[in-house]
């Protein structure tokens, strides 16, 4: 019977606490560094993001339900979560024993534009980046063999000198890839949207328990935290009070019994 009341309260403190931090999941499966950038972006921007361990030691991170599409556009214009790029070993990974001259070709093209497209998107300023590879064909019997060649395709930062970092980008292109020169990497790059959110104007956030919330949410958070605890409390007496009830009883009819 003493386990039933517990049940049932640990049931609708379980409920109180998930309508204070309700919360809907916004990414999992998250390394450690990536989640914590993406929830420091969205914390900067007045939006209660939270983080939690899975079983598999990957991270999960979780919003307020009712700001979900907002963090999702936050972390697209910062270029959060980062892309996925396929290096060398993975590329070639599955070849079999004998592998045509056609396909080893279109696997060391795919494999040099992810690896430089991984690298591109490593520089400061850079949220998003593709680079696209041009090999010349090996083919001995022609005559003219056009030279190998690259595009680039970078989202950048707002207030990135764009000037300055495309000639260093085609410099790092071009050094990366034998028999192209300089001239023939072409970089394209599109200006992200400037957000003009005033730091006076984000919301303020507090941590309550360890859970960031709005400060107009902690008010309320903490009626329910302090409601509960008074019930707690309240139904551990109630229950002390029967048991030492029960007990008694047991003591007189025990007493009774011997006279």
């Amino acid at each position: 019977m003493a386990g039933h009341p517990l049940r049932w309260f640990a049931l609708v403190l379980m409920t109180l606490l998930l309508q204070a931090c309700d919360g809907m999941v916004l990414y999992s499966n998250l390394g450690e560094r990536e989640a914590n950038s993406m929830v420091a972006a969205l914390l900067r921007e007045g939006i209660a993001a939270q983080r939690q361990v899975q079983e598999d030691g990957r991270i999960t991170v979780s919003v307020p339900q009712e700001r979900l599409s907002e963090a999702v556009a936050l972390l697209d214009e910062a270029g959060l979560p980062q892309q996925q790029f396929s290096n060398m070993g993975e590329v070639f990974k599955n070849n079999g024993l004998v592998s045509s001259p056609v396909q080893e070709r279109a696997q060391m093209v795919y494999a040099l534009s992810e690896e430089l497209s991984h690298t591109v998107s490593q520089i400061d300023g850079v949220l998003s980046a593709r680079v696209h590879v041009v090999l010349p064909d090996n083919d001995l019997l022609k005559r003219v063999i056009s030279p190998s060649s690259a595009s680039v395709l970078i989202r950048y930062e707002a207030d990135t000198d764009i000037d300055q970092l495309i000639p260093q980008i085609k410099t790092l292109v071009a050094n990366s890839i034998s028999g192209l020169n300089y001239d023939g990497v072409s970089v394209t790059a599109i200006k992200a949207a400037a957000r003009n959110l005033r730091d006076d104007a984000r919301p303020p956030l507090s941590s309550f328990l360890g859970v960031w919330m709005l400060d107009e949410s902690v008010s309320r958070a903490r009626t329910l935290f302090f409601g509960a605890l008074l019930l707690l409390l309240g139904m551990a007496g109630a229950l002390g009070w029967l048991l030492w009830r029960e007990r008694q009883g047991q003591g007189t009819y025990v007493l009774r019994e011997t006279e």
